[in-house]
């Protein structure tokens, strides 16, 4: 029999049913769950007179609508000054305690971005299927785990069976074998993949990520890469388990100990592809070759190495692409062939369920240490992604360098990753931002988002420009 690739065997494990018309019944582990598409499920379970049909496997945790203001954030659900996101946040409330779910609620210090508080706590484990009513949920398949986000109705029907209707996905395999440059970081890896393959290259597929790269990165790292498979165009992002996998599991929350732990681990470990694995699709790169990567337009395939000039349309290798690139150079307010490093953010933004855990603010504090913010920066948050990263943060002095660098430290939140919250761009401002999309109007109606490393979001804030964070660290000592 042929071997079985990592997606094929975690799919195996939880397959219920598979019908002939390729739909299948899947069992789900762990259903996470935030206040932004949960209302109507749970609305739909009064409505049928249902309720969950297991409690211990939703966790729920508002991130999206909560404020990241410190004053504002210390009053609790009742100080939102928002009132569309104080109904949000409590509706959330209101849910769980009316279902009994657990919630890490708004000033819980557990509390955070729900995709980093799934494995930060260990809700996450590998071999696991994880949903969440959130595309962003293909970053728990960094632990070896099956994730991806769901659908208001899919969020319902996980509540109230523990099932979700599904197809199974193609098998693609991006592989990243050498070394990266010294400043080259899992978030410009991913850019560059999503440069290669374009935004639609991994739809209907599930994307393992694997090589000498991808195996020396930390689980941060890893989970920066899964985060974004979904600009990729696919659905699920994972990477096999390994030590590194299980060094960050023991010891957390929710995850097993003793005898269990040992259980675990001897399951855990056949959670990778097997050598005779065959791909349906196969993707490779080199890690010398990446750069530090910066997006100029207004999809994440619209990306450049830092050191590159904006292209021309013409240029571009179809009409379609070409078209494209004349309206996002018109949104951006930019013009062709200009050099990247020549472009002036106005804000900047280190944050979001891609680049907020503890590995991205040591990244961006050492960038910005003993340094200043550019005069021509309006405003540079550092948003943790949850409270606990925020309480490592702090216990390490992360924040007094970021305050004495003149940034706004700021409470766990979704923050300024999306217009959903009072932390927005203004029309026509560039923002320098670690989040995953950089549509039109995603951080506010006007905003320009260019997205890129935290170091390289630290090292724009301080310079008022892009800059290659290869040797600009070197060249400001």
């Amino acid at each position: 029999m042929a071997g079985q690739t990592l997606y094929d065997k975690l799919w195996q494990q939880h397959v219920v049913e598979t019908r002939d018309d390729g739909t299948a019944l899947l069992y789900i582990d762990r259903h996470l769950i935030h206040e932004v598409t949960s209302p109507q499920a749970f609305e739909g379970l009064r409505l049928a007179g249902r309720k969950p049909w297991r409690l211990d496997a939703n966790l729920a945790v508002p991130d999206h609508n909560v404020p990241t203001d410190s004053a504002e954030r210390a009053g609790g659900v009742e100080a939102i000054a928002d009132p569309v996101s104080q109904l949000q946040v409590r509706t959330l409330d209101d849910n769980c305690a009316d279902f009994n779910i657990v919630e890490f609620a708004i000033n819980d210090r557990r509390q955070g971005i729900v995709h980093v508080v799934g494995p930060e706590q260990g809700a996450t484990l590998p071999g696991m299927t994880v949903v969440c009513g959130d595309s962003h949920t293909s970053t728990h398949g960094a632990l070896g785990a099956l994730a991806h986000g769901i659908g208001t109705s899919e969020v319902e029907h996980v509540l109230a069976t523990q099932c979700l209707i599904t197809r199974k996905m193609k098998n693609m395999l991006v592989r990243i074998d050498g070394q990266l440059q010294r400043g080259v970081t899992a978030k410009d890896v991913v850019l560059a993949v999503i440069g290669r393959i374009g935004t639609a290259g991994g739809t209907g597929y599930a994307i393992e990520f694997a090589g000498e790269v991808v195996r020396d990165m930390s689980m941060e790292g890893r989970m920066t890469m899964c985060n974004m498979s979904i600009e990729a165009g696919a659905r699920a992002g994972m990477v096999a388990v390994d030590d590194t996998t299980l060094d960050y599991v023991r010891g957390r929350a929710y995850a097993p100990a003793d005898d269990q732990w040992e259980q675990a681990v001897a399951a855990w470990r056949e959670l990778h592809s097997d050598a005779d694995a065959r791909f349906d699709r196969v993707v490779e790169l080199r890690g010398e070759d990446i750069a530090p990567q910066v997006t100029w337009g207004t999809s994440p395939e619209m990306v450049l190495p830092v050191d590159a000039l904006l292209p021309q349309p013409d240029s571009l290798a179809s009409a379609s692409a070409c078209e494209s690139a004349r309206r996002a150079f018109e949104y951006m307010g930019l013009e062709p062939g200009t050099a990247i490093t020549d472009i002036r953010p106005d804000r900047v933004f280190i944050g979001s369920c891609t680049n907020s855990r503890i590995e991205d603010l040591r990244e961006a504090a050492a960038v910005v240490r003993g340094k200043r913010v550019a005069a021509s920066i309006k405003q540079a948050l550092v948003v943790p992604g949850s409270g606990e990263v925020k309480a490592q943060a702090e216990a390490e002095g992360l924040d007094r360098v970021f305050i004495d660098a003149g940034m706004e430290w700021r409470e766990p939140g979704c923050s300024m990753c999306l217009a959903m919250n009072a932390d927005k761009l203004g029309a026509g401002e560039h923002c320098a931002s670690t989040s995953n999309r950089n549509f039109e109007g995603r951080q506010g109606f006007g905003g320009r988002t260019h997205l890129v490393s935290p170091a390289m979001a630290a090292a724009a804030a301080v310079a008022g420009h892009f800059v290659d964070v290869r040797n600009w660290q070197e060249e400001t000592q």
